[in-house]
């Protein structure tokens, strides 16, 4: 016997749900490819845009000593970007290379910046303040407080740098190196090579 009225309309609408359910499923993967295409390919512009950046307008170079581990570690590749500075000036957490003085002779000091011009520099019972507040860069207490242990407020394009392993670390404390001018800063480091356990990326 041949189905009813019912029984058509039923397969019309079980056959429209289908279409429909098809549709929606299609639209929502369409979505999703476009977001992660969108994700890569931001990502790839910014690497690319770095590494053009680096090649025409940065340098690399290797660190010496353990002074800024744990977030490097000697001999470990780390990409310096030379242009930021030509446009900004540093800021307090940024890793920076600098020549101690100028000095043309030396190796280059990789170190964190801790407090900018203006700022007022003090150690007391090994704590490192800035403007009379604890340093969020400087965590572990300071046997050696240096040049900082009487307090100085910095000048003009002088900048404090101080290692993120401040027990073995020569820096802005020491009376031979004091604060760092801008003109001997040549960057910032913004991406390290892997070594050890110590994985490739960007430097905080």
């Amino acid at each position: 016997m041949p189905p009813g009225p019912r029984g058509a309309r039923g397969k019309t609408v079980a056959k429209n749900k289908g279409l429909s359910f098809y549709k929606r499923k299609k639209k929502i993967s369409s979505a999703h490819v476009r977001e992660v295409f969108s994700w890569l390919f931001g990502i790839l512009t910014a690497i690319f845009i770095a590494i053009v950046l680096n090649v025409f307008l940065g340098m690399t170079t290797s660190v010496v000593g353990v002074s800024m581990e744990p977030t490097l570690y000697n001999g470990q590749r780390i990409f310096i970007n030379s242009f930021l500075y030509l446009i900004s000036s540093p800021k307090r957490g940024d890793v920076v290379v600098f020549l101690p003085n100028g000095n043309e002779n030396a190796h280059y000091y990789v170190k964190r910046v801790v407090a900018v011009p203006g700022d007022e520099v003090e150690v007391i019972g090994g704590i490192f303040y800035v403007n009379g507040l604890e340093s969020p860069w400087v965590k572990e207490k300071l046997g050696d407080a240096g040049i900082a242990g009487a307090g100085l407020i910095l000048e003009s394009g002088e900048f404090f740098c101080i290692g993120d392993n401040p027990g073995n670390s020569e820096d802005s404390r020491s009376a031979n190196i004091g604060p760092v001018k801008e003109s001997d800063i040549i960057g910032k480091v913004w991406f390290r090579a892997p070594l050890g356990e110590n994985g490739m990326g960007f430097v905080k």
